[in-house]
């Protein structure tokens, strides 16, 4: 597997210190570099396009609350990747994908030529310069300072600095979704967990200041709505910036106890909401939460083929059993595509505990979301497989995923999170504030 040559590793050296970082570096961003600090020239056969903004008006005829017309529908795909092909591609495959392709005979990626779709609004742009000279890890790389906005680290020089720059990505200020949550059987049946979920991304406020961060990265609120026997129950979720120094806050209403109790357990490998326990709560989003219990090492940079502008698996026009399927989702609806990621390696330190010994992180060099992971057992082999199917949310300048779906191989089965072809659309339009998302809200709101 060759990697992009170390010359594209930016301040690759990590003696030098953010203060430091010379002007010439900086002046790269909006050049050479995307605003973001990706490489904004194509790839050297052409095969992946320069970035020109990605994409930052809606299709016509698009209006807001509509499921997000696919931009690229007339694209026709190059070619498909199968058991049977497999050794042709593999050295542009995540180890997780050849795992999936290996392990199911039906199981395929269909490649489509290469969109940068990828965009942000100007204000995040230049919040990101600004961030650059600034930005610092504190306590051991448990959390950010100096920065706000925008991406702390748009010229990376180790693994937590990448993965910081995805935990605080753009993603609009404030959201709300309905989605749903499957895990079907070898067999492919399911039931569906429904979610009302709402976002407050404190970090990227437009008025927002450091010291008004109050340390909280991200407001969250959950709500259960179906099935019957879970619906009611909500939690509330305060992702704080420095999560060693001040741990996440979390509290759950529970409709049969009607009462509000602190959730410690929401963190870390503890099984994610009715996941019945196909996922951690660290895989929310492709991962959230503390690193603390890792060592992060930047592999590199690396042209890959991996999950992209998945306007198929977010269409209204395709129902939830169109996708979920037996052993894997439908993968005629999945798209892939080549693009440059940052290859970022996490391994459990020798004090500390979790599910997954190891995982691998790919991360997009356009927006530094997840693309896919792959997480690893005590014994070292391939145990669960995860993709971020993403679109540009053009609505709001946000690339994002719409379906992340994790694989458990030794299990035969998967859990597809971010159903929201049969519901109501992601709606960025909408107003919160802190005092949405208080004890004293969820009070109020539990009401079964």
């Amino acid at each position: 597997m060759k990697l992009i040559s170390s010359s594209v590793l930016l301040l690759a050296t990590t003696a030098l210190a953010h203060a430091a970082v010379a002007e010439a570096e900086l002046d790269r961003l909006g050049r050479d570099l995307t605003p973001l600090g990706a490489e904004r020239a194509g790839n050297a056969d052409g095969t992946i396009p320069a970035w020109e903004g990605g994409i930052t008006t809606p299709p016509a005829g698009y209006q807001v609350g509509d499921h997000h017309p696919d931009p690229f529908a007339a694209d026709q795909p190059l070619y498909t990747i199968t058991p049977a092909n497999l050794a042709q591609y593999e050295s542009r495959l995540t180890a997780g994908a050849v795992s999936l392709l290996k392990a199911y005979p039906s199981y395929q990626m269909i490649v489509y030529p290469t969109r940068r779709s990828a965009s942000a609004p100007q204000r995040v742009y230049d919040a990101t310069r600004r961030n650059a000279p600034t930005a610092r890890l504190t306590e051991g790389g448990n959390g950010v300072a100096g920065t706000v906005a925008g991406v702390p680290f748009p010229l990376p020089k180790d693994g937590l600095e990448v993965l910081w720059n995805h935990l605080t990505r753009y993603r609009g200020v404030s959201a709300t979704r309905e989605i749903g949550q499957a895990m079907p059987s070898r067999g492919g049946s399911y039931n569906l967990v429904e979610f009302n979920d709402e976002f407050l991304f404190n970090y990227a406020r437009e008025d927002i200041t450091e010291a008004g961060l109050d340390n909280t990265l991200v407001y969250f609120k959950q709500a259960v709505t179906a099935p019957a026997r879970l619906a009611g129950t909500i939690l509330i979720a305060h992702e704080t910036v420095d999560q060693i120094k001040e741990p996440r806050r979390a509290w759950v209403y529970n409709p049969g106890q009607r009462r509000v109790r602190r959730a410690p357990q929401v963190s870390y490998d503890n099984p994610g909401t009715a996941s019945d326990g196909m996922r951690t709560s660290d895989q929310f989003d492709m991962f959230n939460g503390a690193p603390d219990r890792y060592t992060w090492t930047l592999v590199g940079k690396r042209e890959m083929i991996v999950p992209y502008n998945s306007y198929k698996l977010h269409s209204d026009s395709v129902r939830y059993s169109d996708i979920l399927k037996p052993l894997h989702i439908n993968q005629d609806l999945a798209r892939y595509e080549l693009h440059r990621v940052w290859i970022v390696e996490a391994k459990l330190k020798q004090s500390a505990s979790h599910l997954y010994p190891r995982r691998t992180f790919y991360i997009d060099e356009d927006s530094w979301q997840i693309l896919a992971v792959d997480q690893y057992d005590s014994r070292g082999e391939m145990w669960r497989v995860s993709e971020a199917h993403c679109i540009n949310y053009y609505d709001a300048l946000t690339f994002w995923s719409t379906l992340e779906v994790h694989t458990d191989l030794a299990a035969g089965r998967y859990l597809a999170i971010g159903l929201d072809n049969e519901g109501k659309m992601y709606d960025f339009s909408v107003q919160r504030a802190p005092a949405d998302y208080s004890p004293d809200s969820l009070r109020r709101d539990g009401v079964r």
